[in-house]
């Protein structure tokens, strides 16, 4: 008798130890997970550049890639939602990521790196937002926020950052493909351990995605990402490049992406409290803002390292602005379109945005030069606070 009166604690307590071990795991995956994509991120234009690559041709690389992934990432999340699991979608674009950036970053053959780069975006971009969404679910399924999981992605990134960055200094860019694969292989075998996201019980409809999108003010949500996103994307692309055209080294490049990152991990512990009230559209106002200040004082710098100091501001800047475009974006959707809503939102972001970035970027930098590039940026932005003002008005609607 005694020993049944015990067995329900005995129970729950095991219930909640894997809970807890199940999202330590899905912690551990978005910290090595979050430093390969930093290898990426950070290391590919730099990478590019010491093997010859112009920033013009950086900048169509990049848009390519970034096309490449406009047409991946619907099809991966529609994949997603139709067999109603992340993590195994994860595992698969994951795991070839994993093998083709290797073969990437030993590459040295122009048509090679063409090709490479391609394949890069059609798995490594759509791993990212079903990565965020299994984070976003997960965090749901047990009461916790999103930035308690997301900040060890951050941590992550400013952690990796800062080590390649040396490593490359001290190893040469030749190592990069070790480091990459190191991170990679880490970052698998904890996706191996993580729960797979709660599936929707509702039936996918196409006709409930058209009226989504037949929404006004989802297409005013949509345009104003847009907007915000192409002065972040190009930043992504060229902040390595325009720290070494400074004189600076691809330590400080690291640096630069460490700043950035570590920046971040405040901002993502500190974002279920930020946005409690529901202002996601006001925070991402002020997001904009900062942006367009961040970038204008980029372009003035006339020392690599006050670019370094500068990338503080990416807490307030990214962490914010996003955090708050997926918790708007969560609000608004149809539950049975999570996964493709966060998908549709990533290739605004990182798809649209990128090409538009990446192409223009390069031609600026190119023929007007960095700081050229970075007040267009920061105008960009600027466009991006201004026109945000007009959909405060409608910033708690709901769909």
């Amino acid at each position: 008798m005694r020993s049944s009166r015990s067995s329900p604690d005995k129970r729950t307590e095991t219930g909640e130890g894997r809970t807890m071990l199940a999202v330590q795991f899905l912690r551990a995956y978005n910290f090595f997970y979050f430093s390969l994509l930093a290898v990426f991120i950070s290391f590919l234009p730099v990478y590019l550049t010491f093997r010859g690559v112009s920033p013009a041709q950086i900048g169509v690389l990049i848009g390519m890639g970034s096309f490449v992934g406009i047409l991946s990432q619907p099809l991966w999340g529609m994949v997603s939602d139709r067999y109603k699991t992340i993590k195994k979608i994860v595992l698969l674009t994951l795991g070839i990521s994993v093998a083709v950036g290797f073969a990437l970053f030993q590459s040295v053959h122009p048509a090679a790196l063409f090709l490479l780069v391609g394949a890069m975006y059609l798995f490594m971009l759509p791993t990212d937002p079903l990565t965020e969404s299994l984070n976003y679910r997960v965090a749901e399924q047990h009461g916790l926020s999103f930035g308690a999981i997301r900040t060890f992605g951050a941590i992550g990134y400013a952690s990796a950052s800062l080590i390649v960055g040396f490593a490359v200094d001290r190893l040469g860019m030749e190592r990069l493909s070790w480091v990459y694969g190191v991170y990679g292989l880490l970052a698998f075998a904890f996706c191996l351990a993580v729960p797979d996201a709660p599936a929707s019980g509702k039936r996918l409809s196409f006709a409930d995605l058209r009226r989504f999108f037949a929404y006004p003010a989802t297409l005013r949500f949509f345009l104003l990402v847009l907007v915000a996103a192409i002065p972040h994307r190009t930043n992504d692309s060229f902040l390595g490049v325009f720290v070494q055209s400074l004189g600076g080294t691809s330590g400080m490049v690291g640096q630069a992406w460490f700043v950035a990152a570590i920046s971040e991990v405040a901002f993502f512990a500190l974002s279920a409290w930020l946005l409690r009230t529901g202002s996601e559209i006001k925070w991402i106002t002020l997001a904009a803002g900062l942006y367009a200040v961040r970038y204008a004082l980029c372009a003035v710098a006339a020392d690599p390292i006050w670019v370094v100091y500068l990338q503080v501001m990416q807490g307030i800047t990214f962490a914010v602005f996003y955090t708050a475009t997926i918790q708007y974006l969560y609000r608004i959707i149809p539950e049975e379109w999570k996964a493709t809503g966060q998908t549709v939102l990533a290739v605004l972001f990182f798809g649209v945005s990128g090409i538009v970035g990446s192409i223009a970027g390069g031609w600026l930098f190119q023929h007007l030069g960095g700081s050229a590039l970075y007040l267009g940026m920061a105008g960009v932005s600027l466009a991006g606070c201004l026109y945000s003002l007009t959909l405060w008005p409608r910033g708690t609607a709901s769909t």
